[in-house]
């Protein structure tokens, strides 16, 4: 089945974020004969600014750098040069060129002053890769800033800078995944020499993930919106939190008392895949509105079980 899924995703049409994070959960599950022909497309779609991965009017700031780690893995695996070159103008992107607020947070959107949920992985690991740590955690804990609730301490979707004033205050399922996911990669990116930064961050980790499992269903699934039961039930929330606890037990930074949920709601998805490897009942592309079927959420179907697999399951 995780090879069908594999396929089913490859099948898949793809934008930005969609092939970085497909590019990612290739990279996780060791499959680099995969990631390295979709890291030299990714740079063969490369915009004047920097942005790879480019297909139609992408408006997006940060869902490019989501191909980053790949493309330095596939990189360092290669010594292409044109590998080397697309990498560098992303960096310079992320670096220098994207939209940021006045505090140097980056904005999403091109033209809009938002930040989104989905930035928490999009963009934070990529700079950790790169041994960008300083600015990884800058950008997390902006966007903690402007998202977090204080008192659920959920994630809320999407904050205009300029109107300071929510777009979306929903508490998104996969917006909190992202979130989890996207802290969860730079918690193992940061260096030993980040020891108390990276406590910190773990910390982070565990208060937003104890606060999504509390909307944990009885079936292992979440609503659409966490706190909404008229939302649509649905499947790649219980992917990317069970993703964010197999990485976070196998790097030795959450208790191993979270598997039984973990493993609870990758049976949940597991029962949300046909036979063809296509996974159900998720936020669905490309307009994410309603219950379908998205990359997104077949990458993170790879993604979870190359985690599990690090734990022995």
């Amino acid at each position: 089945m995780i090879s069908k899924e594999k396929i089913a995703l490859l099948a898949m049409q793809r934008y930005s974020w969609e092939q970085g994070t497909a590019m990612q959960a290739f990279l996780e599950a060791g499959d680099m004969d995969i990631v390295i022909p979709m890291a030299y497309e990714a740079v063969y779609r490369c915009a004047s600014d920097g942005r790879v991965a480019q297909m139609g009017n992408d408006v997006a700031a940060t869902d490019p750098c989501s191909t980053g780690e790949a493309i330095l893995a596939a990189y360092q695996k290669t010594g292409d040069k044109t590998l080397e070159e697309g990498l560098e103008r992303l960096t310079d992107w992320a670096l220098s060129k994207a939209p940021r607020s006045e505090q140097g947070i980056v904005y999403h959107l091109i033209e809009e002053p938002e930040f989104w949920s989905d930035s928490f992985y999009m963009l934070p690991p990529f700079l950790a890769a790169i041994g960008e740590y300083e600015e990884s955690l800058k950008q997390i804990y902006g966007y903690l800033d402007a998202l977090m609730d204080e008192k659920t301490h959920l994630i809320s979707h999407r904050w205009n800078e300029k109107d300071k004033k929510f777009i979306r205050k929903a508490f998104w399922g996969t917006g909190n995944g992202w979130a989890l996911a996207g802290i969860a990669r730079v918690i193992d990116a940061l260096p030993d020499t980040y020891g108390d930064k990276k406590d910190k961050l773990v910390g982070i980790a565990g208060t937003i993930l104890d606060s999504v499992l509390g909307y944990l269903r009885e079936d292992g699934l979440f609503h659409d919106v966490l706190d909404d039961p008229s939302s649509f039930i649905e499947t790649n929330c219980s992917q990317m939190a069970a993703y964010t606890i197999y990485r976070g037990v196998a790097s030795g930074w959450l208790s191993d008392q979270y598997l039984d949920k973990a493993n609870k709601m990758r049976n949940a998805a597991a029962g949300k895949t046909d036979i063809y490897g296509r996974v159900h009942d998720v936020c669905g592309a490309p307009y994410f509105e309603s219950s379908g079927d998205s990359p997104e959420a077949n990458a993170f179907a790879v993604l979870m079980n190359a985690a599990a697999e690090k734990c022995g399951l």
